[in-house]
């Protein structure tokens, strides 16, 4: 072997070795994720800055439009290339630059398009000027059309029959989500469950006990739970390029998956990395499974007297 492919070769074991390991670089993600092995991790969650101009700590989050879109695009095709045939990857953005980031995903790098989720939280900015906030975009991509990891049996939910009727047709397993638009959860009650592709989590508020207090963006432990658990198995690697606050390698260690993250703050990744020494395998998640509750009051067929009421919690 020549000498520089022994020391390329020496290389490329000390990156698999460093993937094998739970960490978190502080660093660039795109030169991050640029030196891993090419097709070596399973699932990638990125919640990158959205433009708005937010506060972080040593990132300037208010590019001009071109550039954001630019180094967006840089980032996503690192992604594209470190994720294995079978990789996974969803992208949490908000609405300026979701559009765009979906067609650049799509067309220009080569993934492909399972769902577009909206998340609807409660809690979001109040504004004077316009319809307030309360939603964040949630695209669900895949490297290989036919080939990629879906836990179904991870994410089945109770059906109506179940649920309402009691009805002994039903599947016992449950039943897949829905694909269904909802305005609002609160003007729809009857209609609107976590199961379908608006997804009721309560956003991350600073009063929250879940709250790690020192990041303002902070994804919710269940949100994430049904990412990992439905995209990957224990055991595999879960990446977020944009790690914060460290919820996502967090929710990945509790479920038994290895982790590895990129953070630009040497601040933010001390306190991640304090919130993982204090985590272990198995922790229950943090947040409510299931936080929207309904009431259903049916009358039982072929019965004349009383209502069957089933409680959803």
């Amino acid at each position: 072997m020549k000498a520089k492919s022994r020391k390329n070769h020496a290389r490329s074991s000390e990156k698999m070795t460093q993937l094998s390991k739970n960490s978190l670089v502080e660093g660039d993600c795109v030169a991050g994720l640029n030196s891993l092995p090419e097709g070596s991790i399973d699932l990638v969650f990125a919640d990158p800055p959205f433009n708005i101009g937010y506060g972080y700590d040593v990132y300037h989050d208010r590019r001009e439009a071109d550039d954001y879109l630019a180094w967006s695009e840089a980032w996503i095709r690192a992604v594209h290339r470190v994720l294995k045939p079978s990789g996974t990857f969803w992208l949490a953005i908000g609405d300026e630059f979701a559009a765009e980031l979906k067609v650049a995903a799509h067309r220009a790098i080569g993934f492909h398009l399972r769902s577009w989720v909206i998340w609807y939280y409660t809690f979001g900015v109040n504004c004077k000027k316009k319809f307030s906030r309360s939603h964040a975009h949630l695209f669900y991509f895949v490297k290989d059309a036919k080939n990629f990891t879906f836990n179904d049996d991870q994410i089945r939910v109770p059906s109506a029959r179940q649920l309402v009727y009691a009805d002994a047709r039903a599947n016992p397993s449950g039943r897949l989500p829905d694909d269904t638009w909802i305005l609002r959860p609160h003007d729809v009650p009857d209609g609107f469950s976590a199961d379908q592709d608006t997804w009721y989590v309560p956003r991350v508020c600073g009063t929250f006990k879940e709250r790690a207090g020192w990041h303002g963006c902070q994804m919710p432990e269940q949100l994430l739970g049904r990412i990992i658990r439905l995209c990957s198995n224990p055991g595999d690697v879960v990446l977020d390029p944009f790690s914060g606050s460290g919820t996502t390698l967090v929710t990945a260690k509790k479920l038994d998956r290895r982790y590895f993250g990129f953070e630009l703050s040497p601040d933010y990744a001390e306190q991640a990395r304090k919130r993982l020494q204090e985590t272990n395998i198995g922790d229950k998640l943090s947040g409510v499974e299931n936080p929207f509750m309904t009431q259903h009051k049916v009358r039982k067929s072929g019965a004349g007297k009383g209502k069957k009421t089933a409680r959803r919690t």
